[in-house]
Protein backbone atom coordinates (compact mmCIF):
# COMPACT_ATOMS: atom_id res chain seq x y z
CA UNK A 1 0.00 0.00 0.00
CA UNK A 2 1.37 3.51 -1.21
CA UNK A 3 2.45 5.51 1.50
CA UNK A 4 1.28 9.13 2.64
CA UNK A 5 4.72 10.36 1.29
CA UNK A 6 4.37 8.26 -2.22
CA UNK A 7 0.79 10.01 -2.83
CA UNK A 8 1.78 13.45 -2.58
CA UNK A 9 4.56 12.66 -5.23
CA UNK A 10 2.34 11.49 -7.47
CA UNK A 11 -0.11 14.15 -6.69
CA UNK A 12 2.87 16.71 -7.24
CA UNK A 13 3.61 15.11 -11.43
CA UNK A 14 -0.34 14.90 -12.30
CA UNK A 15 -0.57 18.12 -11.17
CA UNK A 16 2.49 19.56 -13.13
CA UNK A 17 1.13 17.34 -16.02
CA UNK A 18 -2.12 19.00 -16.36
CA UNK A 19 -0.77 22.49 -16.10
CA UNK A 20 1.60 21.40 -19.34
CA UNK A 21 -1.43 20.05 -21.20
CA UNK A 22 -3.30 23.26 -19.64
CA UNK A 23 -0.84 25.17 -21.36
CA UNK A 24 -0.69 23.04 -24.67
CA UNK A 25 -4.52 23.41 -25.20
CA UNK A 26 -4.39 27.02 -24.77
CA UNK A 27 -1.82 27.66 -27.36
CA UNK A 28 -3.49 25.21 -30.02
CA UNK A 29 -6.71 26.87 -28.95
CA UNK A 30 -5.04 29.99 -30.51
CA UNK A 31 -3.24 28.61 -33.49
CA UNK A 32 -6.81 27.01 -33.99
CA UNK A 33 -8.53 30.23 -34.69
CA UNK A 34 -5.65 31.79 -36.84
CA UNK A 35 -5.93 28.65 -39.26
CA UNK A 36 -9.50 28.35 -39.22
CA UNK A 37 -9.67 31.91 -40.27
CA UNK A 38 -6.85 31.13 -43.17
CA UNK A 39 -9.36 28.34 -44.45
CA UNK A 40 -12.22 30.09 -44.32
CA UNK A 41 -10.51 33.00 -45.94
CA UNK A 42 -8.54 30.68 -48.69
CA UNK A 43 -11.83 28.72 -49.44
CA UNK A 44 -14.00 30.97 -51.54
CA UNK A 45 -10.77 32.37 -53.39
CA UNK A 46 -9.87 28.48 -54.41
CA UNK A 47 -13.30 28.02 -55.65
CA UNK A 48 -13.36 31.06 -57.25
CA UNK A 49 -10.53 30.12 -59.41
CA UNK A 50 -11.83 26.38 -60.45
CA UNK A 51 -15.26 28.24 -61.42
CA UNK A 52 -12.96 30.83 -63.61
CA UNK A 53 -11.11 27.70 -64.83
CA UNK A 54 -14.58 25.41 -65.53
CA UNK A 55 -15.53 28.42 -67.98
CA UNK A 56 -12.76 29.22 -69.63
CA UNK A 57 -11.71 25.76 -70.36
CA UNK A 58 -15.44 25.20 -71.73
CA UNK A 59 -15.41 28.42 -73.62
CA UNK A 60 -12.10 27.62 -75.32
CA UNK A 61 -12.08 23.51 -75.91
CA UNK A 62 -9.14 23.79 -78.46
CA UNK A 63 -6.74 24.98 -75.35
CA UNK A 64 -4.70 22.45 -74.20
CA UNK A 65 -2.45 22.13 -71.07
CA UNK A 66 -0.43 19.88 -69.52
CA UNK A 67 -2.43 19.75 -66.60
CA UNK A 68 -5.11 18.46 -68.01
CA UNK A 69 -3.52 15.41 -69.44
CA UNK A 70 -4.33 12.12 -69.36
CA UNK A 71 -2.56 9.04 -69.68
CA UNK A 72 -2.09 5.50 -68.89
CA UNK A 73 -1.26 5.42 -65.38
CA UNK A 74 1.90 3.89 -64.16
CA UNK A 75 3.00 5.93 -61.60
CA UNK A 76 0.88 7.22 -59.01
CA UNK A 77 2.12 9.74 -56.28
CA UNK A 78 0.10 9.73 -53.16
CA UNK A 79 0.77 13.06 -51.21
CA UNK A 80 0.50 12.24 -46.96
CA UNK A 81 -0.06 15.56 -44.60
CA UNK A 82 0.37 14.52 -41.38
CA UNK A 83 1.43 17.10 -38.49
CA UNK A 84 5.40 17.39 -36.66
CA UNK A 85 4.54 17.04 -33.35
CA UNK A 86 2.19 14.58 -31.63
CA UNK A 87 0.01 14.72 -28.80
CA UNK A 88 -2.92 15.68 -31.04
CA UNK A 89 -4.94 12.21 -30.65
CA UNK A 90 -6.18 10.61 -33.70
CA UNK A 91 -5.20 12.99 -35.94
CA UNK A 92 -1.71 11.18 -37.64
CA UNK A 93 -2.81 7.97 -36.76
CA UNK A 94 -6.11 8.15 -39.00
CA UNK A 95 -4.40 9.60 -41.91
CA UNK A 96 -1.31 7.26 -42.23
CA UNK A 97 -3.92 4.32 -41.43
CA UNK A 98 -6.19 5.62 -44.70
CA UNK A 99 -2.53 6.00 -47.04
CA UNK A 100 -1.69 2.47 -45.44
CA UNK A 101 -5.18 0.76 -46.49
CA UNK A 102 -4.73 2.50 -50.19
CA UNK A 103 -1.05 1.13 -50.44
CA UNK A 104 -2.52 -2.43 -49.87
CA UNK A 105 -5.12 -2.23 -52.25
CA UNK A 106 -4.90 -4.52 -55.34
CA UNK A 107 -3.04 -2.68 -58.16
CA UNK A 108 -1.48 -0.09 -55.45
CA UNK A 109 1.78 -1.45 -56.34
CA UNK A 110 3.07 1.80 -58.71
CA UNK A 111 2.21 4.32 -55.89
CA UNK A 112 4.65 6.21 -54.27
CA UNK A 113 4.79 8.73 -51.42
CA UNK A 114 5.42 12.35 -50.67
CA UNK A 115 5.12 13.12 -47.17
CA UNK A 116 4.19 16.47 -45.81
CA UNK A 117 5.10 16.32 -42.28
CA UNK A 118 7.20 14.62 -39.33
CA UNK A 119 4.80 11.99 -38.43
CA UNK A 120 4.55 10.82 -41.86
CA UNK A 121 8.00 10.42 -42.03
CA UNK A 122 8.35 8.63 -38.85
CA UNK A 123 6.16 5.92 -40.00
CA UNK A 124 6.81 5.01 -43.64
CA UNK A 125 10.84 5.09 -43.13
CA UNK A 126 10.59 2.11 -41.31
CA UNK A 127 7.93 0.48 -43.93
CA UNK A 128 9.08 -0.80 -47.45
CA UNK A 129 6.98 1.83 -49.68
CA UNK A 130 9.10 4.37 -51.90
CA UNK A 131 9.29 7.52 -50.45
CA UNK A 132 10.09 10.43 -53.36
CA UNK A 133 10.37 13.42 -51.11
CA UNK A 134 9.80 14.75 -47.30
CA UNK A 135 8.51 17.96 -46.28
CA UNK A 136 8.83 19.17 -42.54
CA UNK A 137 9.69 21.62 -40.05
CA UNK A 138 6.13 23.56 -40.36
CA UNK A 139 5.46 22.84 -36.42
CA UNK A 140 1.96 23.95 -37.17
CA UNK A 141 2.10 26.99 -39.09
CA UNK A 142 1.56 27.68 -43.03
CA UNK A 143 4.45 27.88 -44.62
CA UNK A 144 3.87 29.51 -48.54
CA UNK A 145 7.85 28.30 -49.48
CA UNK A 146 7.16 25.15 -48.09
CA UNK A 147 3.57 25.47 -50.48
CA UNK A 148 5.83 26.83 -53.48
CA UNK A 149 8.14 24.08 -53.14
CA UNK A 150 5.86 20.78 -53.01
CA UNK A 151 3.72 22.65 -55.54
CA UNK A 152 6.53 23.03 -58.08
CA UNK A 153 8.05 19.55 -57.39
CA UNK A 154 5.00 17.70 -57.68
CA UNK A 155 4.14 19.77 -61.15
CA UNK A 156 7.54 18.73 -62.54
CA UNK A 157 6.95 15.01 -61.65
CA UNK A 158 3.73 15.03 -63.28
CA UNK A 159 4.73 17.51 -66.82
CA UNK A 160 8.05 15.38 -66.81
CA UNK A 161 6.12 12.30 -67.08
CA UNK A 162 7.54 10.36 -63.83
CA UNK A 163 4.35 10.72 -62.05
CA UNK A 164 1.15 10.16 -64.60
CA UNK A 165 -1.49 10.62 -61.12
CA UNK A 166 -1.48 12.68 -58.81
CA UNK A 167 -3.63 12.63 -55.34
CA UNK A 168 -3.84 14.16 -51.97
CA UNK A 169 -4.87 12.73 -48.41
CA UNK A 170 -4.87 14.76 -45.81
CA UNK A 171 -7.51 16.33 -43.53
CA UNK A 172 -10.42 18.22 -44.34
CA UNK A 173 -11.19 20.77 -41.52
CA UNK A 174 -15.09 21.28 -41.03
CA UNK A 175 -15.62 22.45 -37.56
CA UNK A 176 -13.83 22.76 -34.43
CA UNK A 177 -15.11 19.43 -33.38
CA UNK A 178 -15.72 17.64 -37.01
CA UNK A 179 -12.77 16.90 -39.03
CA UNK A 180 -12.85 14.09 -42.40
CA UNK A 181 -10.18 12.73 -43.95
CA UNK A 182 -10.30 13.85 -47.64
CA UNK A 183 -8.95 12.32 -51.13
CA UNK A 184 -8.11 14.79 -53.88
CA UNK A 185 -6.97 14.52 -57.11
CA UNK A 186 -4.45 17.23 -57.83
CA UNK A 187 -3.04 16.05 -61.43
CA UNK A 188 -4.01 15.61 -64.01
CA UNK A 189 -7.25 18.58 -63.32
CA UNK A 190 -10.71 17.06 -63.50
CA UNK A 191 -12.53 18.89 -66.88
CA UNK A 192 -15.18 20.75 -66.12
CA UNK A 193 -18.30 18.76 -65.20
CA UNK A 194 -21.15 18.40 -67.80
CA UNK A 195 -23.70 20.59 -65.71
CA UNK A 196 -21.10 23.01 -65.54
CA UNK A 197 -20.00 23.71 -68.68
CA UNK A 198 -21.12 27.70 -69.94
CA UNK A 199 -22.56 28.21 -73.10
CA UNK A 200 -21.67 31.75 -73.29
CA UNK A 201 -19.23 33.41 -75.68
CA UNK A 202 -16.27 34.80 -74.47
CA UNK A 203 -13.45 37.34 -76.10
CA UNK A 204 -10.29 36.43 -74.97
CA UNK A 205 -7.62 39.17 -74.35
CA UNK A 206 -4.65 38.12 -74.54
CA UNK A 207 -5.44 34.60 -75.98
CA UNK A 208 -6.76 31.88 -74.40
CA UNK A 209 -3.05 29.53 -73.93
CA UNK A 210 -1.61 32.72 -72.58
CA UNK A 211 -4.42 32.81 -69.78
CA UNK A 212 -4.32 29.33 -68.84
CA UNK A 213 -0.05 29.16 -68.78
CA UNK A 214 -0.94 31.96 -66.11
CA UNK A 215 -3.72 30.83 -64.59
CA UNK A 216 -2.62 27.04 -63.84
CA UNK A 217 0.07 27.63 -61.91
CA UNK A 218 -1.63 29.55 -59.67
CA UNK A 219 -4.82 27.51 -59.33
CA UNK A 220 -1.91 24.35 -58.56
CA UNK A 221 -0.44 26.48 -55.86
CA UNK A 222 -4.02 26.95 -54.14
CA UNK A 223 -4.83 23.93 -54.23
CA UNK A 224 -1.76 22.64 -52.28
CA UNK A 225 -2.20 25.79 -49.75
CA UNK A 226 -5.70 25.04 -49.65
CA UNK A 227 -4.59 21.24 -48.26
CA UNK A 228 -2.17 22.28 -45.87
CA UNK A 229 -4.74 24.94 -44.45
CA UNK A 230 -7.40 22.28 -44.03
CA UNK A 231 -4.73 19.96 -42.27
CA UNK A 232 -3.07 22.38 -40.08
CA UNK A 233 -6.41 23.83 -38.68
CA UNK A 234 -7.56 20.01 -37.91
CA UNK A 235 -4.03 19.40 -36.51
CA UNK A 236 -4.79 21.96 -34.04
CA UNK A 237 -8.21 21.20 -33.50
CA UNK A 238 -7.78 17.76 -32.75
CA UNK A 239 -4.42 18.56 -30.36
CA UNK A 240 -6.87 21.40 -28.23
CA UNK A 241 -9.79 18.11 -27.84
CA UNK A 242 -6.92 15.97 -26.79
CA UNK A 243 -5.32 18.40 -24.35
CA UNK A 244 -8.70 19.35 -22.98
CA UNK A 245 -9.46 15.87 -22.54
CA UNK A 246 -5.93 14.96 -20.73
CA UNK A 247 -5.81 17.97 -18.55
CA UNK A 248 -9.94 16.97 -17.20
CA UNK A 249 -8.40 13.35 -16.52
CA UNK A 250 -5.61 14.45 -14.75
CA UNK A 251 -7.79 16.81 -12.85
CA UNK A 252 -9.97 13.91 -12.33
CA UNK A 253 -6.81 11.86 -11.10
CA UNK A 254 -5.53 14.37 -8.63
CA UNK A 255 -8.60 13.96 -6.73
CA UNK A 256 -8.62 10.30 -6.60
CA UNK A 257 -4.78 11.04 -5.43
CA UNK A 258 -6.15 13.20 -2.81
CA UNK A 259 -8.91 11.17 -1.54
CA UNK A 260 -6.53 8.50 -1.26
CA UNK A 261 -3.79 10.74 0.32
CA UNK A 262 -6.37 11.77 3.04
CA UNK A 263 -7.70 8.04 3.66
CA UNK A 264 -3.85 6.89 4.22
CA UNK A 265 -3.09 10.13 6.66
CA UNK A 266 -6.25 9.61 8.19
CA UNK A 267 -5.47 5.79 8.93
CA UNK A 268 -1.55 6.59 9.88
CA UNK A 269 -3.29 9.18 12.41
CA UNK A 270 -5.21 6.57 13.67
CA UNK A 271 -2.47 3.78 14.00
CA UNK A 272 -0.52 5.66 16.15
CA UNK A 273 -3.29 6.72 18.62
CA UNK A 274 -4.08 3.21 18.58
CA UNK A 275 0.04 2.49 19.76
CA UNK A 276 -0.46 5.41 22.03
CA UNK A 277 -3.79 3.85 23.68
CA UNK A 278 -2.23 0.08 23.39
CA UNK A 279 1.23 1.23 25.33
CA UNK A 280 -0.79 3.56 27.85
CA UNK A 281 -2.76 0.63 28.64
CA UNK A 282 0.17 -1.82 28.72
CA UNK A 283 1.76 0.49 31.66
CA UNK A 284 -1.41 0.55 33.92
CA UNK A 285 -1.70 -3.24 33.76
Amino acid sequence: MPTPRDIRKRIRAVVSTSQITKAMQMVAAARLRKAQQMVEQSRPYSEKMRLILEQISSASAEVEHPFFQRRDVKVRVLVVFTSDRGMCGSFNTNVVRQAVRMLKEPGAENIKLVLVGKKGEDFFRRQSWPVLKVYKGLQGRMNLEVVRNVTDYLINLFVSGEADHVQLLYTRFKSMVSYKLGLADFLPINPPKADRVVTRQYLFEPDPKEIFGALMPAYALTIIQMALADSLASEHGTRMIAMSLATRNAEEMIDTLTLQYNKARQGAITKELLEVVSGSEALRG
